[in-house]
């Protein structure tokens, strides 16, 4: 993915540092460890990858907000989003390491946790957790409408996070199911969401508008890193201009209903102002 960059704890917190002076205030961190098991330990540990990194990002810019994303993927020896039991993903059980992960990233000083694992009741268990925890200012942002999309494959290479067997179809939204997917969002403000997200982005602005003209929360749009890899390999062929398809996207997403747009794009963004 040209451009973007997968970073050690005190090169990341300089960028950030640099990106923030430059006018970009909302950063939404994801951790690689350098240990996996099956149970993704590596994800709620106290001295986590995450965890460290938004205690030094708040202790140099307490004013920026602070998003973490909350999965099990790129922890676990096997890919999947959760706990294996006979090859299968036990929801519960996972849901209980999602909140315990949440809380961790919450003590060390995030602003927002957004659970990204599609297990069904994570949000409810979440805010529970959180509360339990005196964290109850510890906002929520669901990624609630993720599709079992084609889009994410240059982000789990670049992470490692791809699944060693089978796929994420069984708890991931099917592409096709509009419906669903509107539940699901639904959902996840009942059960305590502060923030919806749609993902991917380009190809579900149909989802955006729906949950524009349906919800009051904030929706979040995910701008994935196919999407942003697709304009990328064709401006370096010269097929297109990338900059104008650039903006044209970011701009379909805006006028879709998109609150808040996550993307690859923000940092070049930003240097261009």
């Amino acid at each position: 993915m040209p451009g973007v960059s997968e970073y050690g704890l005190d090169r990341a917190v300089r960028e950030i540092v640099f990106l923030f002076e430059k006018g970009l205030g909302h950063f939404l961190l994801f951790g690689t460890p350098d240990r996996k098991d099956d149970r993704a330990s590596s994800a709620y540990s106290e001295n986590g990858i995450v965890q460290r990194a938004v205690r030094q990002i708040k202790k140099e810019l307490p004013e920026s907000v602070v998003f973490t994303d909350v999965c099990l993927c790129g922890y676990t020896d096997h890919g999947h989003c959760g706990v294996l039991r006979d090859g299968k993903i036990h929801n519960d059980e996972s849901v209980a390491l999602l909140a315990k992960t949440a809380v961790s990233h919450a003590h060390a000083g995030a602003d927002f946790v957004a659970p990204s694992d599609m297990m069904d009741g994570r949000v409810l268990a979440i805010r529970r957790a959180l509360d339990e925890s005196g964290l109850q200012d510890t906002g929520i942002l669901s990624y609630a409408a993720k599709f079992a999309s084609a889009f994410y494959g240059p982000f789990r290479e670049a992470a490692h996070s791809a699944p060693k067997f089978g796929d994420r179809k069984s708890h991931q939204m099917d592409p096709a199911n509009r419906r669903e997917a509107l539940k699901e969002m639904e959902t996840d403000i009942e059960e305590g969401a502060d923030m919806i997200m749609v993902k991917p982005a380009l190809s579900y602005l149909d989802i955006l508008l729906e949950a524009r003209q349906r919800f009051l929360v904030p929706i979040v749009a995910y701008n994935v890193s196919g999407e942003y890899s697709l304009i990328k390999a064709a401006a370096q062929k010269g097929w297109v201009d990338g900059k104008l398809v650039r903006d044209e996207v970011l701009l379909s997403i805006r006028r879709a209903g998109a609150d808040i747009i996550i993307t690859y794009f923000a940092k070049e963004l930003a240097l261009e102002k």
